[in-house]
Formats: structure tokens, sequence, C-alpha cells
């Protein structure tokens, strides 16, 4: 093909004639097959893995992984045994209700002023 900048203007009026033909021709080829669907450009649609497919592939994993770690213990691997938490003591009745009346008077003391939050 030529390079556009060295056609005449006679030559390109008669380029656009013959796209304009060729055009037209396509429109009419289309009507009569009939227009082909249009291809829309959507993303795939995500699978979504039910609770009971994803519960059963964790079980695996972690069967898997109790299975490696049992067999093959290495020396970094080996820890101490953890001890246990703490219980957490009961706060007595007492101290509750000093904590109560601490808090009574701050919330009095603040409205006072005139605030509605601290």
């Amino acid at each position: 093909m030529s390079n556009l900048l060295s056609l005449t203007t006679t030559q390109l009026r008669h380029a656009a004639n013959l796209k304009e033909k060729i055009e037209a021709l396509h429109k009419q080829l289309a009507s009569i097959l009939g227009a082909p669907a249009p291809v829309s450009a959507k993303a795939p649609k995500k699978s979504k893995m039910s609770a009971a497919a994803r519960a059963k592939i964790s079980a695996a994993a972690k069967a898997r992984w109790a299975k490696v770690k049992g067999t093959k213990p290495t020396a970094k691997s080996i820890k101490p045994a953890a001890k246990a938490p703490a219980k957490r003591k009961k706060m007595s009745a007492a101290a509750k209700a000093k904590l109560s009346a601490l808090a009574k008077a701050r919330w009095a003391k603040i409205k006072k002023t005139g605030k509605k939050s601290l």
C-alpha cells in the first residue's frame, strides 16, 4: 500500500468512496445473515466454595501437618511446655461497689460542668 501523503486528492476521494461502499456492503451482509451477538468482555464468574468443602479442605490440611509434625520433630520445633495461663481472679463485691462509686462521682462531676461526653 502506498503512503497516504504521496496520494493525490482524487485518489484519496476514490479510496474514501470505496471504504464507504465496503461498509455499506458489510451492513447489508449483517442484515441478511443476522447480526452476530456482541461479545461482552466480562470477567469470568468466580466459583464460590461451600462452607462444607472449605471445612473438608481445612481438616485435610491440618491432618497433613499433624502427620508431618508428629513423625519428624526437629530440634528447632521442640519447645518447652508452655505454662497454662493464670485464671483471672473474680472481683469482690466490695471492689465492684468502690469502682461503681468512683465512676458515678466522675460522671456527676462531668455533668455538673455541662459536658455530655468525656
